[in-house]
């Protein structure tokens, strides 16, 4: 950086017409230049330290001593102007200068300015002034206020391992080559808003103990501020980077803001720690953006941000919320994150994309993906590429590592993978091709309440089966409703049995297209509770039909339910024949017959008595016995040849009707549970 590059050649300033606001030299004027000199005079003397004769220019600086404060505004400064000026300043003790209060907004440097471990005790002022040639401050300390307001460095700047102990004021300055910040340390306010950064802008290793501000900064080739620490918050927001932005290692303790800053490059946040809030909001990336290993102690908020190109969030640890609300993602996604919660709401992902996540609660309401989008929870730590595992010390305080999904409404989930989440609290309703979508491993839903609940002095136990967090919504709220629904579901708001009845029919799709039929079974029997309680697109008929079919058979599903209707219809079978089916005796046959005159041919006509009914105790060890043996031969459609009365036959013809459809109901109960 010492030498100048060959391709570029000192520019002057274009002449103002407008005198500055001090007493100005005005050597040189010129009908193109009305003001001519506009270095400041000299006190005492009626020109600038320009253009003042050898004798009063030696005096001058003859009277200067180390700390002494000095005042050149304006004034253009020859390199061996200048380093006669820092000599007169420089300290015996470390032979290096030392400035009061210096002045030198718009000076013109016109070669290089050499003011290494130059210390100014007072506040020194650089604003507007121009550097033709390199800026040397490194290690050099600045104890007061220090403006480099709209400075023009020309052919770079070097202040490498500088000290700003107090506000350092860097807006709109103009770096047209390399500017160097290495080691610097920055020990109040640090202002770089609409600095324009032309060459390589490198602050790595440099400390900003107060906040560093880059608001509308634009860096046109690379920016690297590796190892940097941001100890009060830096704020990059509609900041260009126009090269690669390097922030590898970076620490930022107080907040960090990118809102409406733009990546030309390649974005790098790999180890990076933000200890604030990190606000990315409609930030856009137009190269890799890459946050490997970083760490979030608040929120990530990234809401509305562009990814053009393929994007590597993670493996990143946020104790807050990753917030991704509105932003498009162009190219694929790779995001793995351990974070308290994701919120994905109206993004667009336009290629592939895998999400694996831990701990976190998932909100992807009305997202829209055009490729495969896989949503997966990861049982074990992330792995950093070197075979080390991600430390999550900042979700220490998690109940647990389950990634849950909040909601999927106004998503298409044709596209959609989830593997191994938990489902319990998430919302369905308004979610478009639910019956594509792809469940893998351990998807986890709600159940109803357990144990048996009182209501009204009636007990009620209800049917174990996988539930949506919408139904408790809605049953929570009915009058009436026992303990154990879940009334606080966000979101649910006034959903009912008919936009919950499509939900379960779709996700019982999705459960048999998976061939797994004993969960497709849960959804089918919710499916047939939100119909026989839909009032307005189910008919009262129907419902009728519903309910029997619920009592009877808990839709089909429920074998313990069929048995036990099978076992009660036999038994009141039973009851009736003995009590009314059986006669008393067994009619016995009698023969009557026509004896012809002489001898001959004699011909019996066999008739039966009709039975007659019982009389005296009717409950008897024999009559049990027949009317048993009439009702098991009932329930398989087979006629025990047992004479009965009048009574006993239309039970058994009742019989014969009812009881083989328990028994089918009871067998279709224990098919669709053990079906594969």
């Amino acid at each position: 950086m010492r030498d100048r590059p060959p391709d570029m050649t000192p520019l002057s300033p274009a002449p103002s017409t407008t005198p500055p606001d001090w007493p100005h030299c005005g050597d040189g004027a010129a009908p193109e230049d009305p003001v001519g000199c506009r270095g400041i005079l000299v006190p005492g003397r009626t020109a600038c330290l320009a253009h003042l004769t050898d004798t009063d220019r030696d005096t001058y600086l003859a009277g200067l001593t180390p700390g002494a404060d000095i005042d050149h505004r304006g004034t253009p400064f020859t390199e061996s102007l200048l380093d006669a000026l820092l000599d007169a300043l420089r300290d015996p003790a470390t032979g290096h200068p030392r400035l009061g209060e210096a002045r030198f907004t718009s000076a013109l440097f016109q070669g290089d300015a050499w003011f290494e471990s130059a210390t100014f005790q007072g506040d020194a002022g650089f604003a507007s002034a121009t550097f033709q040639g390199v800026a040397w401050f490194r290690s050099a300390t600045f104890r007061g206020d220090v403006w480099f307001r709209s400075v023009t460095f020309q052919h770079g700047a070097e202040f490498r391992s500088v000290t700003f102990q107090h506000a350092a004021w860097f807006e709109s300055a103009v770096f047209q080559a390399d500017a160097r910040f290495r080691f610097t340390a920055f020990q109040a306010d640090a202002r770089f808003e609409s600095a324009v950064f032309q060459g390589d802008a490198g602050c790595e290793s440099a400390t900003f103990k107060g906040v560093a501000w880059f608001e509308s900064a634009v860096f046109q080739s690379g920016a690297g501020f590796g190892s940097v620490t941001f100890q009060d918050g830096a704020w990059f927001g509609a900041a260009t980077f126009h090269g690669d932005a390097r922030f590898r290692s970076a620490t930022f303790q107080g907040g960090a803001g990118f809102s409406s800053a733009t990546f030309q490059g390649s974005a790098g946040f790999a180890s990076v720690a933000f200890r604030g809030d990190a606000r990315f909001r409609s930030t856009t990336f137009r190269g890799d953006a890459r946050f490997e290993s970083a760490t979030f102690l608040g929120d990530a908020r990234f809401e509305q941000a562009v990814f053009e190109r393929s994007v590597s969030l993670g493996p990143l640890v946020c104790a807050g919320r990753v917030t991704l609300s509105g932003a498009v993602f162009a190219g694929p996604v790779n995001l793995s994150s351990a974070a308290r919660r994701l919120e994905c709401r109206r993004t667009r992902w336009s290629s592939t994309a895998e999400l694996r996540l831990r701990y976190a609660t998932v909100d992807f309401a009305h997202a829209v993906f055009e490729y495969p989008l896989t949503i997966a929870a990861e049982a074990d730590p992330f792995v950093l590429p070197d075979g080390q595992p991600v430390t999550e010390q900042a979700l220490a305080h998690a109940p647990d590592t389950a990634v849950r999904i909040a909601s999927l409404r106004g998503v298409d989930a044709a596209h959609l993978v989830l593997a191994d989440v938990d489902l319990s609290e998430c919302l369905f309703t308004g979610t478009v091709h639910l019956d594509q979508l792809r469940l893998e491993g351990t998807c986890s839903f709600d159940t109803v309440p357990s144990r048996t609940h009182w209501r009204r002095r009636r007990p009620m136990r209800f049917t174990q089966r996988r539930t949506l967090a919408e139904e408790h919504h809605w049953r929570a709220r009915r009058p009436g409703a026992v303990r154990g629904w879940n009334p606080a579901v966000l979101g649910a708001g006034h959903v009912g049995p008919a936009q919950l009845s499509p939900v379960y029919r779709a996700l019982r799709k999705t459960f048999e297209d998976g061939k797994n039929e004993p969960g497709a079974a849960d959804f089918y029997y919710g499916e047939m509770e939100m119909r026989r309680h839909d009032r307005t697109g189910t008919p009262r008929a129907e419902r009728g039909l519903l309910y029997g079919y619920w009592i009877l058979s808990g839709y089909g599903l429920r074998a313990s339910r069929a048995l036990g209707w099978l076992a009660a219809a036999m038994l009141v079978t039973i009851v009736l024949l003995m009590g009314f089916g059986l006669p008393e005796n067994s009619p016995k046959q009698e023969a009557t017959g026509t004896v012809p005159p002489g001898g001959g041919e004699v011909t019996f006509e066999i008739g039966k008595a009709d039975p007659r009914n019982p009389t005296g105790n009717r409950f008897t060890g024999k009559r049990f016995e027949k009317a048993l043996n009439v009702t098991l031969n009932s329930v398989v459609f087979r006629s025990s040849g047992q004479d009965l009365t009048t009574a006993g036959t239309y039970i058994e013809m009742a019989s014969r009707v009812a009881e083989p459809v328990l028994l089918g109901l009871a067998v279709l109960a224990v098919r669709n549970r053990v079906k594969r």
